[in-house]
C-alpha cells in the first residue's frame, strides 16, 4: 500500500494544446472500466457521508472485486457509502481513523473478519498528502507512547520522541467534487471538501465524480485539485443527499410567528 515513490499512470488521453478537454465517462461503471482488480488498494474521499463518491462506490460494489484494502477516514454507515462494500464482503482491510457510525464495520472487526489499521485523523490526512507529494515517510509526535506506535520506528529530535509514518499511495483514488471542468480541474463545496483533495493526489489512477460539469475551464485561482491528478471523471447522478446525523434545536417562540 505504501511506496517510496509515486508513478502516475494515465488510462485515458489528456487534453493537448488546442483541444477543448476530455469527454466525461458515460457512467460510473464506464469510468472505472479496466481499473478494478482483486486485492487492490483504493483510497476514497469523504467524511462521514459528506463528499463521498457514492456513484463510484456503487460501481465498485457492482464489479464484485474482492479482498480490497480501503483507505478512508471512515466506512460510512450501515447500508450507505463504503458500508455497501462491507455488506458485500468485498473488503479485507481498512485504514481509517474512525469506525463509530457503522455497526457492521465494528462487528466484522471484532469477529476477526476484517483487518483494521487505526490511524489518527491528522496522520491519515498527512500520509495521503505525503504519498501524493512523493514523500515516502515523515515523523510526527502523534501516537507516540500509544498502540498507534506499536511496531513503528521512532527517533528523537531535540530531546523529543517522534514516530515514523509511511506515506500512502493507492492503486486507485475515488473522489467527489462539486465542479469539474473539461480538463479535470476540480473544486469542492464547503465540508464536502474534507479528505478529497489529498485522496485525489494519492492515487496512481484517480477518478472523480462531480455534481456539475463545467463546459468552460475553471478559473485557475479557484482550482483546488489540478487536472493533472485526475485521469477520468463522470457526472454524479442526481440523488437525495443523506444526512448522517441531524441535530437541531427548538426554534424559540416569537410573537406573531408560527414555529
Amino acid at each position: 500500500m505504501c511506496t517510496a515513490s509515486m508513478e502516475k499512470t494515465t488510462p485515458g488521453a489528456r487534453p493537448s494544446e488546442g483541444t477543448t478537454g476530455v469527454r466525461p465517462a458515460d457512467d460510473a461503471g464506464a469510468a472505472l472500466a479496466g481499473l478494478l482488480h482483486d486485492g487492490m488498494t483504493i483510497a476514497v474521499g469523504g467524511f462521514g457521508l459528506s463528499g463521498v463518491p457514492v456513484d463510484l462506490i456503487d460501481a465498485v460494489r457492482e464489479s464484485g472485486v474482492r479482498d480490497l484494502v480501503v483507505v478512508s477516514n471512515n466506512m460510512g454507515i450501515d447500508g450507505k457509502g463504503l458500508g455497501l462494500l462491507l455488506e458485500n464482503r468485498q473488503v479485507r482491510k481498512v485504514v481509517a481513523s474512525y469506525v463509530g457510525e457503522n455497526q457492521l464495520f465494528a462487528r466484522q472487526y471484532l469477529d476477526g473478519e476484517l483487518e483494521v489499521e487505526f490511524t489518527p485523523q491528522g496522520s491519515l490526512a498527512e500520509r495521503l498528502r505525503a504519498g501524493g507529494a512523493g514523500i515516502p515517510a515523515f515523523y510526527t509526535r502523534t501516537g507516540v507512547g500509544t498502540q498507534v506506535a506499536e511496531g513503528k520506528p521512532t527517533a528523537d529530535f531535540d530531546g523529543v520522541t517522534y514516530l515514523l509514518e509511511r506515506g500512502i499511495v493507492a492503486d486507485l483514488a475515488l473522489v467527489r467534487a462539486h465542479t469539474c471542468d473539461p480538463y479535470g480541474n476540480l473544486t469542492y463545496r464547503c465540508t464536502a471538501r474534507n479528505f478529497n483533495p489529498v485522496v485525489a493526489t494519492a492515487g496512481r489512477v484517480t477518478v472523480a465524480e462531480a455534481e456539475h460539469l463545467s463546459e468552460t475551464p475553471i478559473d485557475p485561482d479557484h482550482v483546488v485539485t489540478p487536472g493533472v491528478y485526475v485521469d477520468r471523471f463522470v457526472a454524479a447522478r442526481a440523488r437525495v443527499k443523506v444526512i448522517e446525523q441531524r441535530t437541531v434545536r427548538e426554534r424559540p417562540a416569537v410573537a406573531g410567528v408560527q414555529a
